[in-house]
């Protein structure tokens, strides 16, 4: 098994690996209408089953695990991790909530709503790739320095952000969950936009999972861009399923 990296210099001391004790130095209980949300918060999609099943279980056992603010005027906070936990608070009626107050910059807070998503998959692949380019474009970072920041390799973010070369309706596919990150990934390849957006109708037409896409994918790159009409694509899809 691979061993994950861990968070990148100076994160740590904000939000702990999943397996480190929770530092409680600034442990202490405020209302949740003194919390908002934290404006660099990457993810904009929430599960709302999910969120109503946390809050039952908020209001049946409380919140166990703190959250995690900064204070950015006196007796008003932002979070930093656990938006999720605060909604579904929201929900169950909590008027009071436990939180660690720590201090943290705009690319602190960034760079911990991606990492506190990215680990428990709460981010979709477009949402995770738009995160990177944030880091880059308003904080200056390469692509090696938001490898090291997010515990990943800088291959893995490289693959992430070109999801954002795709056409708009493709990332809306990913974003509205009818295809995954690794089928957007595997259309980056195809030469044009066109090519792109004709092959995903066939691949929502058909349902193909990853595998059956990148094996069409190759199919259709082994031909002259020319040749990569739409008819072509449609034999390719009407081939797979004979």
């Amino acid at each position: 098994m691979t061993k994950r990296r861990g968070l990148g210099k100076g994160l740590s001391a904000l939000i702990p690996e999943s397996n480190m004790p929770l530092d409680t130095a600034g442990l202490k209980t405020i209302a949740v209408t003194a919390i908002s949300p934290n404006p660099h918060q990457p993810r904009s999609h929430m599960d709302e089953e999910k969120l109503e099943e946390l809050a039952a279980s908020i209001r049946e056992h409380g919140l166990i695990q703190p959250l995690i603010v900064n204070e950015y005027e006196p007796g008003k906070y932002f979070l930093i991790a656990g938006e999720r936990r605060w909604r579904a608070c929201q929900r169950a009626g909590v008027e009071m909530v436990p939180v660690v107050v720590k201090e943290a910059t705009a690319q602190d807070m960034l760079e911990l709503a991606i990492i506190e998503n990215v680990q428990r998959a709460d981010l979709n692949a477009v949402e995770e790739a738009v995160a990177y380019r944030q880091l880059m474009d308003e904080f200056g970072l390469t692509q090696e320095q938001v490898a090291q920041r997010m515990g990943k390799s800088r291959p893995a973010i490289a693959n992430a952000v070109r999801l954002l070369t795709l056409p708009e309706a493709i990332q809306e596919a990913v974003v509205d969950g009818q295809i995954s990150g690794g089928h957007a990934r595997t259309l980056v390849s195809l030469p044009t936009e066109k090519v792109q957006l004709d092959f995903l109708i066939q691949l929502l037409r058909w349902g193909w999972n990853v595998r059956q896409t990148e094996a069409y994918v190759r199919a259709l790159v082994s031909l002259p861009t020319e040749k990569m009409q739409l008819d072509v694509i449609k034999q390719i899809a009407k081939h797979a399923w004979t």
